[in-house]
């Protein structure tokens, strides 16, 4: 199978997302993509034992440094950001070294702060090897950590020279781990592409039996999507902030039930559904596309209900997220399948109805 290649457009930041199977094994693509001779890969306790030897043996001869961090987003912090910094320094890397990303969204979003930090920015490269980390958080350059209070508070936005993603250690993905990452790829069909949603409802029981064609073709329709998005707006000023269709409810859902317990792509998934009620109560989207929505992130077993942590305290999440300007919770919302706009004039009697009929024990869905 042909390595694919998608192309993030930022001038002198420019750089390719290649996606293919077998790529860390490919000593010969490692070598033209990651320049630096001394290296430190960055993964977690879960990925560590199944890869890291074997990109280790194909970066060949350089000095290959490794820090094994533990898994899970509840270890997303600024203490696990520090001990990849003491190990750039322990191993007295300089401005010429470079840091490898092997693992999913937590060691991506981690290992890239860190090298934005490191001597005020150091080259990294991101291995993905969540299906999640390859259609999403792999790409874009936002990197950082949680704060208690509040998910991703703490970052820079710092652009990899590479990105590898690898389709075929996917084969390794936990089930749950695997389905939370086609949520974001339902994401981008209802943000931009309609054509993917129709795509996905026909491809669904390839997806989901993992067969080579449908991967490759859902990263690369999930990067290419991204891509454009990025090349217009990379430290999202304006358009950028549709690619987080569901984050702001879902952040709050991951908040309040405690880092970890919800996954990401599950928290979105129901975040989706929200906004998608939201987008109804507002008048835009018609009840039969929120049921859509409803049967296809059914049909991949992902959530289509919040928990029941109050509609007050999801409001009072939802304030401390990024996206709020000038006190105004901006919200990502649907005026038709495969169309995103950022929304801060909506009515709140609309955005509390939603609140209460997903987070509220006693509250009454329509859809």
């Amino acid at each position: 199978m042909n390595i694919e290649q998608v192309d993030i457009d930022l001038g002198v930041r420019s750089y390719p997302i290649l996606i293919g199977p077998d790529l860390i094994d490919d000593e010969s693509l490692l070598a033209r993509h990651v320049q630096a001779r001394n290296l430190l890969i960055v993964s977690n306790t879960t990925v560590a034992p199944l890869y890291l030897q074997r990109l280790q043996h194909s970066l060949g001869e350089r000095r290959v440094g490794s820090v094994i961090l533990p898994d899970g987003e509840q270890h997303k912090t600024l203490e696990s950001m520090a001990l990849i910094i003491d190990a750039l320094i322990e191993q007295r890397l300089n401005r010429d070294a470079a840091v490898l990303a092997l693992g999913g969204g937590v060691i991506g979003d981690m290992a890239g702060f860190a090298a934005a930090c490191y001597q005020r920015g150091i080259d990294y490269v991101q291995v993905p090897t969540t299906l999640l980390a390859q259609v999403d958080s792999s790409v874009g350059g936002k990197t950082g950590v949680n704060h208690p209070q509040a998910k991703n508070m703490i970052g820079a936005f710092h652009q990899p020279r590479c990105v590898i993603a690898d389709t075929r250690v996917l084969r390794s993905l936990a089930e749950r781990e695997y389905r939370a990452g086609i949520a974001e790829i339902i994401k981008y069909g209802m943000i931009h592409d309609a054509a993917l949603l129709d795509w996905l409802e026909q491809s669904a029981e390839a997806l989901l039996a993992r067969e080579d064609e449908a991967i490759m073709y859902a990263v690369r329709r999930s990067c290419e999507i991204k891509a454009a998005v990025v090349a217009i707006d990379e430290r999202e000023q304006g358009l950028r902030a549709i690619l987080n269709l569901g984050h702001t409810f879902g952040h709050a859902i991951e908040t309040a039930t405690g880092y970890g317990r919800w996954l990401h792509g599950e928290a979105v998934a129901a975040g989706m559904v929200i906004a998608a009620d939201m987008s109804r109560r507002l008048g835009w989207l018609h009840e039969a596309d929120c049921e859509r929505l409803i049967r296809l992130l059914r049909r991949f077993g992902l959530p289509v209900d919040a928990p029941h942590i109050g509609a007050q305290r999801a409001r009072d999440l939802m304030g401390l997220d990024k996206k709020v300007l000038d006190g105004r919770i901006r919200l990502v919302l649907l005026p038709q399948l495969g169309q995103a706009q950022v929304v801060s004039d909506y009515t709140s009697e609309a955005l509390d109805a939603s609140l209460r009929a997903y987070f509220d024990p006693a509250g009454e869905r329509r859809i």
